[in-house]
């Protein structure tokens, strides 16, 4: 077949902006594209929940991609080995209780399973701020392009509405530092973002699972946002604290949703 640039070039438009605007209005709205919101979206996707996650890098996955120190490998502990099943990655125990497996081939099921499930994912896309109206409750996000806000340009955000917002921004927490920033008087949980403590993957990983939480009406935090807003430690490159997280992090939300 004869090959038209224009027909590629409106497929891409026209298909990505009907997404979009689809997507404007959702019943839960993911912050990162790292391990814990990708999990949570699977779960959330599969009970029927409008899900979608906005990443603000080109690449989803988060700090997973790069293992530990750039060896592409991870560790996932027993507790979360059920989870490796039900996104079908392959791994090996190491010593008793220790699985390791392929931190590639872990980014790209792990993606496969939300978007397979339902979820939608938009890349390049940083949220700026949030949307609070009625009970002082987060109701949407405020976004840009990904590259807008990198570049530091003065261009004006669009917003989406959502009945509730999942931080997994990682290490920064960033939609609750926003909060906490923009409201006066707002505090997540019992003593605000205090930011994470050095490393300590036992505790760490186990605390995790009391950290995410609703910290702020409408605003639920998973994966290592949520020890940073707690105060907790880094886990480093063990990953199934990460994922149980998101489990956890997407029972909340569907328990609120009455799903």
């Amino acid at each position: 077949m004869e090959l038209d640039e224009l027909v590629i070039t409106r497929a891409i438009v026209e298909e990505y902006t009907r997404t979009f605007l689809d997507y404007t209005d959702v019943d839960v709205a993911l912050v990162g594209g790292g391990p814990a919101n990708l999990v949570a979206a699977r779960y959330l996707a599969d009970a029927g929940v409008k899900t979608v996650i906005f990443e603000k890098k080109l690449s989803i996955g988060g700090g997973m991609w790069g293992g530990g120190m750039m060896f592409p490998r991870i560790v996932v502990q027993e507790e979360a080995k059920n989870i490796l099943d039900d996104f079908n990655i392959n791994y090996h125990e190491y010593e008793k209780g220790y699985f390791v497996a392929s931190s590639i081939e872990s980014v790209g099921r792990l993606i496969t399973g939300a978007t397979a499930a339902g979820a939608e994912i938009f890349n390049l896309i940083d949220v700026e701020d949030v949307m609070i109206r009625e009970n002082d409750a987060v109701c949407g996000l405020v976004i840009n392009w990904g590259p807008v806000s990198m570049s530091r340009l003065h261009v004006d955000p669009l917003a989406i509405r959502a009945k509730l917002v999942i931080d997994g921004t990682g290490h920064d927490a960033a939609i609750c530092s926003t909060i906490q920033r923009k409201i006066p008087g707002a505090q997540m949980g019992e003593l605000g973002v205090i930011g994470e403590k050095p490393m300590w993957a036992d505790v760490g990983e186990r605390i995790l699972m009391e950290t995410t939480k609703e910290v702020y009406p409408g605003l639920i935090v998973t994966g290592m946002a949520a020890n940073a807003v707690a105060g907790a430690p880094r886990m480093g490159p063990i990953f199934g604290g990460m994922m149980l997280s998101g489990k956890k992090a997407a029972e909340i939300a569907i328990e609120k949703l009455g799903k």
